[in-house]
């Protein structure tokens, strides 16, 4: 195991991997920016170290200054959380040429899945589902347009190095593909630093099904279940839960085997995600996820593994503690994704918190770094906590839920609850007829 562990990263994530690693006799180190000299997850971790201003470029994204701190402090290991550096196979390879161990997959499997047509491929060697459309890039327009006849509109136009929502439109004919197609590669060669696009079929009301999954350095490869992350806006999650409500067991069965596949193709170590369109009985493999996820802890209180332990102890060359028989999901969590922002313009909303209560009792958690008094700083992603809920079946943990956030004080700056709390209630919800397209038909039919 290691001795110290530097958490390149900040907020609620470098905290949770504090208290891994606290539990794990491990010794942290902190990294902040300066306007971050007064957050918990500094006061929390044995050590710290000033990386910059308060700018993320020149903190938390520059590697030679995380690089130094790791060595100054003579840290074995590196963990980068989600988000910033944790997807960068040049800072994995960086930490490696120091003697240290990044806590995440090789900076081959980053680059093999942080590029989707090299993660297409893996998928497609696996016998996974894929999506009609281009095997790889397309090179020009009338490239893209042959593909697309021949998949069928409406079509996804994609950027092969995108995330997080970005570098996508939908095409719906081909004099539309004309007119956009030039423009979204100039967008991802600014965004993503590569133009290249590629095309699949667009499915109008598919659900957004992940699966967790595990690899160790001797041959070991499980899922450890799936959740279910389709209340989204503009592709980003606001809701998710585990299990996957209403799914066939088939089906399920059948989503849970792909991934295991193709991390065990792959020789894939430590944990990740796969994720999967889901659309009436099939299923398309969308993208992997080689990191720790944000919305892990739902996982974590269904089949009670602590998967970020997990991560450190596979990273450290220990073998899978588990058998995939022994995975078992019992009751039913949710989670919220607390942004600071405008619950209805979806505007950042920073500023200093003036008020603070965290909701608790059986089944209710809070993994957050702020407090009363604590400054949501405006450099940052907007989230600022994450409220999860478990209960023995969905329709308590919807209960549990409402309650938990009516005992959910934040004063001073906005959040998103608001809109959740709607969401939670909203019949498409409780009775699972929602799509990863629906958040975003649910506002426009509501602001008509």
């Amino acid at each position: 195991m290691f001795r110290k562990i530097l958490i390149a990263n900040r907020g609620e994530i470098a905290i949770r991997v504090i208290r891994a690693c606290r539990e794990l006799g491990v010794r942290t180190v902190a990294v902040y920016s300066e306007a971050d000299r007064h957050s918990l997850h500094v006061r929390f971790a044995d050590e710290s170290v000033c990386i910059g201003p308060a700018q993320a470029s020149k903190s938390y994204l520059n590697l030679p200054a995380v690089i130094s701190a790791a060595d100054i402090t003579r840290a074995d290991a590196v963990h980068p959380g989600y988000g910033f550096l944790a997807e960068n196979a040049i800072f994995a390879e960086a930490v490696a040429a120091h003697g240290m161990t990044f806590i995440g997959p090789s900076p081959q499997h980053l680059r093999q899945f942080g590029d989707k047509l090299s993660a297409k491929a893996a998928a497609r060697a696996a016998g996974l589902p894929l999506l009609p459309g281009s095997h790889g890039a397309v090179d020009s327009v009338d490239e893209a347009a042959t593909v697309a006849r021949d998949t069928g509109y409406p079509v996804m136009l994609k950027a092969a190095a995108g995330g997080g929502g970005k570098g996508m439109r939908v095409v719906e004919d081909e004099a539309a593909l004309h007119k956009v197609f030039a423009l979204t590669s100039a967008e991802a060669q600014a965004a993503f630093g590569s133009g290249a696009m590629f095309i699949e079929r667009f499915l109008r009301t598919p659900r957004h099904v992940e699966v967790q999954f595990a690899g160790d350095r001797h041959g070991t490869a499980v899922h450890i279940g799936e959740r279910d992350c389709s209340m989204q806006r503009r592709h980003q999650k606001i809701i998710e839960e585990a299990p996957a409500p209403n799914l066939a067991e088939a089906l399920r069965d059948r989503i849970r085997s792909a991934a295991a596949r193709l991390v065990a193709s792959t020789q894939y170590v430590t944990v990740g995600t796969c994720e999967f369109l889901v659309q009436d009985d099939e299923f398309f493999f969308l993208e992997v996820n080689p990191r720790i996820q944000v919305e892990h802890p739902v996982t974590e209180l269904v089949t009670g593994i602590d998967l970020v332990q997990l991560q450190i102890r596979l990273a450290a060359g220990e073998a899978m503690p588990f058998a995939q028989s022994e995975v078992r999901l019992h009751g039913h969590a949710i989670e919220l994704r607390v942004n600071a922002e405008d619950p209805w313009k979806f505007t950042p909303s920073p500023g200093k918190i003036l008020g603070y209560h965290a909701p608790g009792g059986p089944g209710v958690r809070v993994d957050s770094a702020v407090h009363e008094g604590a400054m949501v700083q405006p450099y940052y992603d907007s989230l600022v906590a994450k409220l999860i809920v478990y209960a023995p079946d969905r329709e308590a943990a919807v209960r549990k839920m409402l309650g938990a956030m009516d005992e959910y004080v934040i004063e001073g700056i906005r959040t998103s609850l608001p809109l959740q709390k709607l969401l939670l209630s909203d019949p498409a919800f409780r009775d699972v007829t929602f799509h990863t397209r629906y958040i975003d038909d649910w506002l426009r039919n509501r602001s008509g």
